[in-house]
Parts: structure tokens; C-alpha cells; sequence
């Protein structure tokens, strides 16, 4: 049964990370038809198109993607992406924040409200939640990395505002500005981050009972497998 148990759980927990990096190639994607929608198919003449080709890059995207991508973006039946943030509250108090981009407003908002009326929670009024997180720079790297004294120092000294010891991981929180200093110092060490992103970070966390924290992890699931949702950041204390 225990040889089950540690089965099942690598086994969702790789199922889970297959649907991050298929999120990953979505919000990318959906990043480079709208840079060529608004400005053009020559990534020398539009910077935000050159930025989401090197995200594609570092994502590990197929060149082959990156380019069938950016002909799709060139065709007039291809719609615009447009960025929303929706609001809700879940169960015992918990925030969540839920990061879209869209080409369909009124599909993402029917699919939110079916959401909640499936798994709970109710939608707030913008600002609501959101005061309580801080948009931060976020790294994850594999313990096997090095060594947590090492780590902790190349990215202190790089800009990192906080490093934080996980089960498997190191975490590394940065101010957006710091960002790049901090990922570029890790290049250069040659480490390869499980994870290189723009988080949404809470400023305090809230703890709640462990039938509301399953009722909380089934909302989240939910809307992770919605098309349009790309992340969802939340303040509960697991």
C-alpha cells in the first residue's frame, strides 16, 4: 500500500506539472499573436514580440511553435488576447486571484461563474483581495541544485529579497526590478530553475480547517483547468 501511496503521488504531482508547462506553452503562445497583433511579425520592430520569443526560448518551446505561432498572429480570423484578473474569495476567508488571458470575455466570465457555483466561493469587487499580494520575481530550483548556504548567497548578493527552504525546492523571491539581476546570476552560475516567473505573493496567509482547505484545493484545481485561466495564486496556509 505505501509503495501505492508514493506512486499516486508522484504520479499527480507529474500530472500537475505536465499542466503547468501545457499553461506555460498557452499563455506564451497567446503572448505572441498579441505582440504581432499589435505591433507586427518582425521581432526587431516590436519589443514585446521579442520578449515572448525568448520566454518561448527559456520555456524550452519548439522553434517550429515559435514561428507557427507568429503566422497564426499574421491572419485576420485570428482574434487579439486581451490580460484580466478576477477576484474571488474562497472558503474560511482565503483569497484568490485568478490571472487570464482571454480572446472570449463573456466565455471566461460564464466559466467563472460556473466555477463558483460548482465549487463554492464567491466573486469579489476588484481590489478586494489583490491588496493582499505583492506582484514579486519568483525562482525554483531542485535541492539538488547545491547547497542551500551557496544558493542563498549568489542570490542575496544578486537582488533576492528573500530565500525560502521547501520540501524538494529552493525558493527565491525577488522585487519585479530585481528580476532579471537574479536570473541572470543564475545563468551565469549555469543552475536551470524548475520555475522563472512573475508571481503574485501574499502579504500574510490564512489558516483554515482542513475541510475548508480541500473545498479550497478543488476550487483551484477547477479554475486551473479552465483554457482561458493561466494562473491562480491564493493566501491559504497548506
Amino acid at each position: 500500500m505505501a509503495g501505492h501511496s508514493k506512486w499516486a503521488n508522484m504520479k499527480h504531482r507529474k500530472d500537475r506539472a505536465d499542466r503547468k508547462k501545457g499553461k506555460i506553452f498557452s499563455r506564451i503562445m497567446k503572448e505572441i499573436i498579441s505582440a504581432v497583433k499589435q505591433g507586427g511579425a518582425d521581432p526587431k520592430g516590436n519589443s514585446k514580440l521579442r520578449l515572448a520569443i525568448q520566454k518561448a526560448k527559456d520555456a524550452n518551446m519548439p522553434n517550429e511553435n515559435i514561428e507557427r505561432n507568429i503566422k497564426k498572429a499574421a491572419s485576420s480570423d485570428q482574434q487579439d488576447f486581451m490580460s484580466m484578473t478576477y477576484e474571488l474569495y474562497g472558503y474560511g476567508g482565503v483569497g484568490l486571484l485568478v490571472d487570464i488571458l482571454t480572446d472570449n470575455k463573456n466565455r471566461i466570465s460564464s466559466d467563472i461563474r460556473i466555477a463558483t457555483n460548482k465549487h463554492g466561493g464567491t466573486i469579489a469587487t476588484p481590489g478586494a483581495v489583490s491588496y493582499n499580494f505583492d506582484r514579486k520575481g519568483l525562482f525554483r530550483l531542485p535541492k539538488t541544485a547545491g547547497s542551500e548556504d551557496d544558493l542563498f548567497l549568489l542570490a542575496t548578493e544578486a537582488g533576492a529579497e528573500d530565500f525560502l527552504v521547501e520540501d524538494e525546492t529552493y525558493a527565491i523571491i525577488t522585487s519585479v526590478e530585481a528580476f532579471a539581476s537574479v536570473k541572470e546570476a543564475l545563468e551565469k552560475a549555469g543552475l536551470k530553475c524548475e520555475e522563472a516567473t512573475l508571481a503574485m505573493i501574499p502579504k500574510s496567509l490564512v489558516e483554515v480547517s482542513d475541510e475548508d482547505a480541500n473545498s479550497n484545493i478543488a476550487l483551484i484545481e477547477y479554475l486551473e483547468n479552465l483554457d482561458d485561466v493561466d494562473e491562480v495564486f491564493h493566501n491559504m496556509k497548506v
